[in-house]
């Protein structure tokens, strides 16, 4: 943020070494026409304003706030000025204001402002800190004395320095000095301090290990992070400040991220190439700034060295996999603040452009490689340098006259060097776009006299400081007043209402185009007493003067004026406003009585006229309820009216207006008329609709033409007889078509049609004759039925009456239930044979007869029962399975083991010697299966009992049979089923041989048969093994396609019992002969190191650790002893802890070695592993063997010769898998670099 000199604080405004501003002078220069006036000050939000009242107390008044102030002679009152301001007194076209502006400070190279130490304020209730200016926030206070307009009220005052423009929306305005940059009050004592951290921190490193320096083959201790930024290096334009020293720099790394603990577990998980080139990238100098200018600067730097503290060869150096690119970021906030990125290349210079004059940078640079990113060096601080000011703001006009402009503008950017002069320049009214110096000075305000009047003038404006003079602004046209505009001409009527009226005028003609001119359009209403008042004061050349009153006289008279004057008003002229249309008359009223085609209206005038007389009314007339068009019926002066020609039974609407000079008067009120109806016309007569039927006819007609102004509600249909003249009613109702029944076939009838309304019955309509024709045959009577065989009935019937018309066809329905009967005959016949019907059946039948004038209606429906028969064929054979032959052959519950398996026992039924089969119980036909015939092809046929399951047995494993079956019944047997192919399964596989290829005193490997040890899942052969419990019950142990098994968790010395079984698609095999194992005795553990302790030269004793007995076994040891390298050889065998060894050699080494042994109960031994060696070294000299007792109580180096182990079968196959993994690699890579390539 821009330089700003610091604010007026409170405890400023009150110090008492302040000077305070002494009384204006004479009204000469502050002015005062008046002995008395009002100065109103304002006080900007955060300012604070002091002032000395009357009884000499001070008073504070904290803004938002504006302090009126009264002054008896017109001078300004007294106002304390801190250090660093001054006081200004600007008239300014009758206004007069005092402002109070900051002095013009030295300009610093270094870009710090100095530093004031105002005293303490003389009161105890105002703060005793007063803030340095670099830490107050901008704006400067303005203070200002308004006396009788509105003007300019605050002056704002540009710095000298602002920050980067690329950093503006990170960094926040408490963020930044007084120069945009973070202040460097402090530089030199947090750089002092953090110099005695890493001091300290360095001494707390080297002295690891108790301070008689590090171990002889201990690495070097690694870098650590440092949460904290590196020590300030206070660097002015990059030269000067103290590097840090390189034991410095290995000790802080340049990372904000994680401790060294965190930085070692990093490392740790990479790779000794990429820590090496990660060292390499982070260990990059600090950058070098050169021909620093106003906006850019010159940044060189060198590639990264590899650190000195790594103690690596010249073959372990890290090679770059692609060349070194670079980053330069540069920050305003602070060595510790935000960085943004200005080059990223390869090369090691950049030119930094678009840097801002006068302003701290901080710079850096970072060595990248492929995907890794070093740590940032050590920033650098430069300061760009000043520059000639920034182009200002065009000037504005403060005030002016018919001759005088008085100018003010801002003061801009200054780029770091104090502005010392403003360069006004005008082009003298010409237009001619040369312009001249008309101001040269250090004023922001000027006033340029003797103009010309309601003139054009240009201007524009340049600041100059030490560095150079800025560009020119924009150029501005500003203009003068002129004199009193002449009179103007009459105000024009341009239209006119009834309220309203729209006046115009025209400018006058002396008034240049540049002068703003105003007029006032005033009006004095005829005898209103009021005379002229303004209605109108604007610039505008029209106006609507609204809400008058009509038909009155209104007087008008317009003037116009300028910032000189006013004119004299205008000629008077006279406008009347138009009359108002009058009122809605009166609703119309009927008079008399309404007739079916007429009816009289009357109506009253309307109440208000409109100030105009009534000139004629007009009625209209509407049919209908809606309204939707009207008609015009009379138009005249008349107050009533009859309207003819109607409708009967019909309804109107009737309105009424009336016109005048003033218009068209509303609608009035609508009357509703309704005409009476009158019985409608006749009728047209009723028509036949389709042919006549034998007893029925259908009639149907339209509406009367004429409904007598009434809708028709009732229609009356008479018939008269064809030997009579006789009539009845057969029909009476709203609809237009009606059956007439109860007719006799063959006969001619007469039928007459009336209509009726609300009114009544109209008249009789013509006579119009019917034929009937023939019926439908009567109902047939119940059919007869006889049983031919259970699969034949012979139905017979009679003919009906023929109605008038012979029988042409029969039909029969037959059905098994009597709502679903289907015809299954249609002839002349009188009888039908139905076959193939389902013996022991009952059906339904029925019967109807047709002639040409219908269907005559069905019969009675007829029950029939077939006699009984012998049994249907088996429809479906379903074959059983194995769970099912089991329950079938097996009654007894299967047993569960405490594991939950399943012991099954012996089948009844083997599946490959048994088939078991089930099927459908067929339709017996009256009468109950008795038995069932298996039919097998080659063997006679099973007679089996009344059952749906059975199983055949004795067949031959693993053969296909065709099988049928037949049922049979007291009647006789049924015919065979359809031919069913089953087959039977093949044998199960027998057990195979069990054996136990190893075992220990835990474990027994079991193997069988001749397959491999570990097969897939999906083989046909599986095998399930068992083993005997204690309580005597075999629990499962395995079962799979496996041929080996490793039983764990055993005891030694102990006889397992196992069983093993085959299974395959065929079914579970027996099991086998049951095989017994033991596990040997488990041998001793394996004993520590014995400890020797050397008793003279030519002795020692050696100790040992002691065994519990194992399982009441006693625990014996065996010692062995070799000297040199020869063989071992038994020293003690005992049941001793320790031996004493003598007749030593002085100058040999001896190694000894324990075992333990088992004594068995059956007199043999078995031995533990040997213990690790302990080698027994000769005595060099007493100084050796003296410091030997001390140090260690004669302590031996010890060889771990621990026994090697087999491997097992998983840890070789892993192996082996490993190698093949390796070979794949490297033939993998072969290929890739050497074919592909």
């Amino acid at each position: 943020m821009a330089d700003r000199t610091p604010p007026l604080e409170s405890g400023q405004l009150l110090s008492p070494e302040l000077p305070i501003l002494a009384s204006p002078p004479p009204s000469a220069m502050v002015n005062g026409e008046g002995p008395q006036q009002v100065i109103l000050v304002q006080v900007n939000p955060g300012e604070a304003f002091t002032i000395r009242r009357e009884d000499g107390q001070y008073q504070c008044i904290t803004g938002p706030a504006q302090v009126p102030m009264m002054s008896p002679n017109g001078s300004v009152p007294p106002i304390y000025v801190p250090p660093g301001y001054v006081s200004q007194i600007i008239e300014e076209n009758g206004v007069r204001r005092v402002l109070v502006l900051p002095q013009q400070p030295d300009f610093h190279p270094g870009g710090h402002s100095p530093l004031h130490h105002p005293p303490p304020p003389p009161h105890a209730h105002l703060p005793a800190f007063i803030p340095h200016p670099a830490m107050m926030p901008p704006p400067p206070h303005l203070y200002t004395g308004i006396a009788g307009g509105v003007g300019d009220l605050s002056s704002q005052y540009i710095s000298q320095y602002h920050p980067a423009q690329f950093f503006s929306d990170q960094v926040s305005t408490d963020s930044l000095s007084q120069h945009g940059r973070p202040s460097f009050v402090h530089r030199d004592d947090r750089a002092s301090k953090a110099h005695e951290r890493l001091q300290k921190k360095v001494k707390e490193r080297q002295g690891v290990g108790g301070g008689g320096g590090q171990v002889k083959d201990s690495p070097p201790p690694s870098p650590r992070k440092s949460c904290n930024s590196p020590p300030t290096v206070d660097i002015q334009n990059g030269i000067g400040g103290k590097a840090l020293d390189a034991e410095h720099r290995h000790v802080v790394a340049c990372s904000d991220k994680q401790t060294g603990k965190e930085k070692n577990g990093e490392l740790k998980e990479l790779d000794k190439e990429t820590q090496a080139l990660l060292a390499l990238l982070s260990n990059i100098t600090k950058p070098e700034v050169s021909d620093i200018q106003a906006r850019e600067a010159v940044v060189n730097w060198s590639d990264p060295t590899r650190p000195e503290s790594e103690n690596t060869t010249t073959e372990e150096e890290p090679v770059l996999p692609e060349p070194l690119s670079y980053e330069i970021s540069i920050s305003i906030t602070g060595k510790d603040g935000k960085y943004q990125s200005k080059y990223s290349g390869e090369g090691l210079s950049a030119t930094l452009e678009g840097l801002r004059p006068a302003t701290d940078y901080h710079v850096r640079v970072q060595a990248m490689c492929t995907s890794l990113l070093g740590s940032p060096s050590e920033a650098v601080s430069f300061t760009t340098l000043s520059c000639e000011p920034d182009p200002p703001g065009p000037p504005r006009k403060s005030s002016g006259t018919k001759n005088s402009l008085t100018l003010q503008w801002k003061a801009p950017c200054d780029n770091g060097s104090k502005i010392k002069n403003y360069n006004l320049q005008w082009d003298e009214g010409k237009g001619t776009g040369v312009f001249e110096q008309c101001y040269y000075g250090p004023q922001k305000q000027y006033r340029v006299t003797k103009l010309s009047p309601a003139s054009r003038y240009s201007f524009r404006l340049a600041a100059k400081n030490d560095m150079g003079v800025s560009e020119f602004s924009e150029v501005v046209d500003l203009f003068t007043s002129c004199s009193v505009p002449l009179p103007p001409f009459p105000p024009e009527l341009e239209m006119a209402g009834v309220t309203w009226l729209c006046l115009k005028w025209q400018r006058p003609s002396s008034s240049p185009k540049e002068d703003d001119i105003y007029y006032i359009l005033e009006m004095e209403e005829e005898d209103s007493g009021y005379g002229f008042q303004p209605s109108y004061d604007g610039d505008e050349l029209s106006f609507t003067v609204r809400n008058l009153h009509r038909s009155s006289k209104y007087k008008f008279r317009v003037a116009a004026y300028n910032s000189e004057g006013k004119s004299n008003p205008s000629q008077v002229v006279e406008f009347i406003t138009k009359p108002d249309r009058p009122s809605c008359p009166c609703r119309p009223v009927i008079r008399g009585r309404v007739q079916p085609d007429s009816f009289k209206m009357a109506w009253e005038p309307p109440k208000e006229n409109g100030g105009a007389e009534i000139t004629k009314y007009v009625v209209e007339l509407s049919e209908g309820v809606t309204g939707a068009s009207w008609e015009l019926v009379y138009s005249g002066s008349a107050l009533e009216h009859v309207c003819g020609g109607l409708k009967p039974g019909c309804s109107y609407r009737t309105r009424v207006y009336c016109m005048s000079e003033g218009g068209q008067s509303p609608l009035s009120e609508t009357l509703q008329v309704q005409t009476p109806a009158v019985p409608p016309g006749p009728c047209q007569p009723p028509r036949l609709v389709g042919k006549p039927k034998a007893r029925e006819v259908q009639l149907r007609w339209g509406p009367p033409h004429i409904d007598g102004g009434s809708p028709v509600t009732c229609f009356s249909v008479e018939v008269i007889g064809p030997q009579s003249d006789e009539s009845r009613e057969v029909y009476q109702g709203p609809e237009l078509d009606c059956t007439v029944g109860g007719l006799s076939p063959g006969r001619t009838y007469g039928f007459r049609l009336k209509a009726a309304n609300k009114a009544g019955f109209g008249p009789l309509s013509e006579r119009c004759e019917v034929t009937t024709g023939p019926g439908a045959p009567e109902q047939c009577k119940a059919p007869s039925t006889t049983c031919k065989s259970p699969s034949c009935v012979v139905v017979s019937w009679e003919a009906p009456p023929c109605n008038g018309a012979p029988v042409t066809e029969f039909r029969l329905e037959w059905g098994a239930a009597e709502g679903s009967m289907q015809v299954c005959y249609s002839g002349a016949g009188l009888s039908h044979e139905m076959k193939g019907l389902l013996p022991a059946t009952n059906y339904f039948c029925r019967v109807q007869a047709v002639n040409v004038a219908g269907v005559g209606p069905y019969s009675e429906a007829v029950l029939c029962q077939t006699p009984c028969s012998v049994p249907a064929a088996v429809s479906n054979i379903y074959l059983l399975k194995e769970s099912e032959l089991q329950r079938y052959g097996s009654p007894v519950d299967a047993d569960e083991d405490e594991e939950g398996g399943v012991i099954h026992p012996p089948l009844a039924f083997s599946p490959s010697t048994c088939l078991g089969i089930c099927w459908d119980a067929p339709c017996d036909h009256g009468s109950e299966i008795t038995s069932y015939l298996i039919d097998l092809g080659e063997k006679q046929p099973i007679v089996v009992g009344p059952v749906t399951k059975y199983v055949i047995q004795n067949l031959q494993p693993d053969t296909s049979y065709r099988i049928r079956i037949q049922a049979q019944n007291s009647l006789g047997t049924g015919a065979f089923s359809h031919t069913f192919k089953l087959k039977t399964k093949p044998l199960p596989p027998q057990p195979p041989r069990l054996e136990c290829t190893a075992f220990s005193h835990q474990t027994l490997r079991l193997k069988w048969g001749d397959g491999p040890a570990k097969t897939a899942a999906s083989d046909t052969l599986q095998s399930h093994l068992q083993m005997e419990d204690k309580n005597g019950r075999f629990i499962s142990l395995y079962k799979g396609p496996c041929h080996t098994h490793k039983v764990q968790r055993l005891n030694e010395s102990t006889s397992y019992t196992f069983r093993i079984q085959a299974f395959n698609e065929a079914g579970e095999g027996p099991f086998s002969s049951v095989y017994t194992f033991t596990t040997p005795r488990s041998p001793p553990a394996p004993l520590k190191a014995p400890k020797l302790e050397r008793l003279d030269d030519n002795s020692c004793e050696v100790t040992w650790e002691s065994l519990s007995h194992m399982k009441g076994d006693p625990i014996s040891y065996s010692l062995q002893c070799m000297m040199g390298n020869t063989e071992f050889k038994q020293a003690y065998k005992g049941s001793a802890t320790s031996f004493l060894v003598q007749n030593l050699q002085a100058n040999s080494d001896y190694r000894f070695r324990v075992c333990a042994i088992r004594q068995c109960q059956d007199a043999t031994e078995l031995s533990g592993p040997y213990s690790p060696t302990v080698t027994l070294t000769p005595q060099r000299s007493e100084t050796v063997q003296s410091g030997g007792a001390a140090g260690s109580g004669s302590r031996t180096g010890t060889e771990s010769n621990r026994t090697r182990q087999s491997l097992t079968d998983e840890q070789c196959a892993f192996l082996l898998l490993m190698v093949f993994a390796v070979i794949a690699i490297l033939i993998a890579f072969v290929i890739q670099y050497f074919v592909i390539k």
